[in-house]
């Protein structure tokens, strides 16, 4: 009985000490949201293996993780690649669902540390079915409006969130130098100014930085903000005749004065992460470039959050690629690199680099250095407390009031070139009623082609199926009197375009999706059949044509036909913002964000070049005024005052005269002129006598 007792006492107090370890286990620093973040990355740390540090430092592919992968490698951070979706059709409860599976694989390791989920939403939660698809930085360049990307980049991230995913890899602040780039679109613009200007898409990606931050410090407001990421450090925009991940040949002076200066504004206004360039400067890999990165960026500037790889980078410090792999990892780390993007060969890289610390080719403070970073970005965006995504922004997600600041941004990032073949005789804005309307080109109803690359898949689409939104054809219909016809005919031959009485054409033409290095072109002229429509259409009718594109192209030998001209972009979803321009129901306001050649020949040429001599310099953009505004200033809202004069003139005079002053006003009712109007009073006159 003694013994008896005795084991149940020690049973007893066997299991008050589990509680008690259970209790401090669940009461530990870092998981209270009340401690400093600093305190809380320290407690966390110290409670780490150097297993569970690796694992932190790793990005893969969704494709190739499982739960029991996050579990297991002890993996931070997930991906979704270009077009890497959860299934073809997916929903944004798909989305979300996914997303918290693999996240409960992360929570259940022994410290259950959050895993953060990064996409590439770079105009618009770009990969996702009914997202709403804004314009390519190309055109918010365009635009100069930085309270638009401000509500941009908030809209962007409630729609990002709304699938459960905290990280966007955006903006890219590249400054493009060269259009031949295949990324010269994801550039605001080619003037740094400009760039530095448009970084304010951070605030609304993340939140407003609370006043008295420490600089250099991350900042995520909350759970409808993500954190940004900008991209791609440094000097991607300026390489070799616009070679995609190849050499920047650059002096310090221009580094600093060119490339640099975006990345000061996004540490500012505190940026969480910043992602490494495939590309080189002055010959060595960015990704193995530990002066920049560590030297530059992290101790000159003082950023604080974390630095991430691009896809595969580190595999091309080598040549080729992969080829010494224990040298890329030994490179890249030691170069300042904190989290590596390694979307399939995750256990090679955990390997090599466990391999490389237990050796002490890198030592334990350079992998502190970066799990703090890292650990730092996920406790400031409140992962630890909200780790899994609910149901409650569903509807964000390409929601109404999203689409109409994309149909704002569209309207306000439209070029326009050339309106009409002389000064006094200008084609914009168009009517809306005519008889019959002619809209031709292949890009006038193709949605994918108004998107651009890096929507749903990562090269694009082509057609009207993928996701929702409005072409520009549609949007030209819902635009005009319900009585004026619209004609479309992608390529319409002589016979066609001169037989049918068109009033006038809309052509609508330009470059087929791209990304990365697949747009890379030597020669920027418009895909065939483009050219011809624009000289048959052209040649035969009043014309305008819209030119959509990632940058400027060839135009030159086509300016003469063309009556009007149209620099799009790649508006996105929204295609009736095309159409509130082109037919007044908004002014043209856009400027050009980058310089229009005449030849590729001249390229490079930027504003500021001695050898500049462009068909449109940087900042060009005609103007017109809204039907509205042209009404009030060409008289429309003084006839009242008209009206009250007849009528005046009209009670002097004998009823046997009203017959002939009924004429009179009837003319009087469409006397717009000055002249016309003198000439009225002086009929009426002599009608009263």
């Amino acid at each position: 009985m003694v013994r008896s007792i005795s084991m149940s006492s020690l049973g007893v107090m066997v299991l008050l000490c589990w509680l008690a370890v259970s209790s401090v286990a669940d009461d530990v620093l870092y998981k209270d949201p009340n401690q400093p973040v600093a305190a809380r990355v320290k407690d966390l740390l110290g409670r780490m293996t150097m297993e569970e540090k690796i694992g932190q430092m790793v990005q893969i592919e969704r494709i190739s993780a499982t739960p029991d992968v996050m579990r297991h490698y002890f993996i931070g951070s997930l991906l979704s690649g270009g077009g890497s979706v959860p299934n073809p059709h997916a929903t944004v409860v798909d989305w979300i669902n996914m997303v918290n599976e693999f996240q409960n694989g992360s929570l259940s390791t022994r410290l259950g540390i959050p895993m953060i989920y990064g996409i590439d939403a770079v105009h618009g939660h770009n990969n996702v079915i009914n997202a709403t698809i804004f314009p390519h930085n190309v055109g918010l360049g365009a635009t100069r409006d930085t309270d638009l990307v401000k509500r941009i980049g908030a809209a962007t991230a409630a729609e990002v969130r709304a699938t459960g995913i905290p990280y966007a890899f955006a903006p890219c602040i590249a400054v493009c130098r060269d259009p031949r780039w295949g990324r010269c679109y994801e550039s605001y613009s080619e003037d740094t100014n400009l760039v530095q200007n448009m970084t304010e898409i951070i605030l609304g990606l993340q939140g407003e930085i609370p006043k008295g931050s420490r600089l250099g410090v991350p900042y995520v407001a909350g759970k409808d903000k993500v954190a940004a990421c900008a991209k791609h450090f440094v000097a991607d925009g300026g390489t070799t005749h616009g070679i995609d991940e190849n050499n920047t040949v650059t002096s310090e002076h221009e580094l600093l004065s060119i490339h640099m200066p975006p990345y000061y504004d996004s540490i500012i206004k505190g940026v969480s992460t910043v992602m490494v360039s495939y590309s080189s400067l002055n010959g060595q890999r960015m990704h193995a470039n530990g002066d920049l990165i560590t030297g530059y960026l992290k101790d000159k500037l003082d950023f604080k959050g974390f630095v991430i790889s691009d896809w595969e980078g580190i595999d091309r410090i080598t040549s080729p690629p992969h080829s010494n792999y224990s040298y890329s990892v030994l490179a890249s780390i030691t170069a300042g690199i904190d989290m590596v993007m390694v979307p399939n060969n995750y256990a090679e890289f955990i390997d090599d680099l466990t391999y490389l610390v237990k050796n002490k080719f890198i030592p334990m403070d350079r992998i502190d250095d970066a799990v703090s970073r890292i650990l730092r970005v996920k406790f400031t965006m409140g992962l630890f407390e909200n780790p899994l995504a609910d149901y409650s922004m569903v509807n964000e997600v390409g929601s109404q009031a999203h689409r109409q600041i994309a149909r704002e941004a569209v309207r306000k990032s439209l070029v326009l070139l050339k309106n009409g073949k002389s000064t006094n005789d200008p084609l914009l804005p168009l009517p809306k009623m005519s008889s019959k309307v002619l809209v031709a080109g292949s890009h006038a109803d193709n949605l994918g082609y108004q998107c651009g690359g890096w929507t749903i898949g990562w090269q694009g689409f082509s057609g009207n199926e993928n996701t929702t939104g409005t072409t520009i054809l549609n949007g030209i219909k819902s635009a005009v009197d319900p009585n004026t016809e619209i004609t479309y005919a992608e390529n319409p031959n002589t016979e066609f375009i001169t037989s049918n009485n068109f009033a006038y054409a809309i052509v609508v033409v330009g470059e087929h999706p791209y990304t990365e290095m697949f747009g890379d072109s030597s020669n920027l002229t418009i895909p065939d059949p483009g050219p011809s429509v624009i000289q048959n259409v052209c040649g035969n009718l009043k014309c305008v044509v819209v030119i959509i594109s990632g940058r400027p192209v060839v135009i030159q030998p086509y300016m003469s036909v063309i009556d009007a001209l149209v620099a799009a972009w790649l508006p996105g979803s929204e295609g009736q913002g095309v159409a509130d321009v082109l037919f007044g129901d908004h002014e043209f306001t856009g400027k050009l964000s980058r310089t229009w050649f005449k030849t590729v020949d001249q390229l490079p040429m930027n504003i500021g070049d001695p050898h500049y001599d462009p068909l449109f310099p940087y900042g060009f953009g005609l103007t017109t005024k809204s039907v509205t505004e042209r009404s009030i200033s060409g008289g429309v809202a003084r006839r009242p005052f008209v009206l009250v004069v007849l009528v005046s003139v009209f009670i002097s005079l004998s009823l046997s005269h009203r017959q002939q002053l009924a004429n009179i006003v009837f003319v009087g009712n469409i006397v717009q002129g000055k002249k016309d109007f003198n000439g009225l009073v002086i009929s009426l006159m002599s009608a009263s006598q």
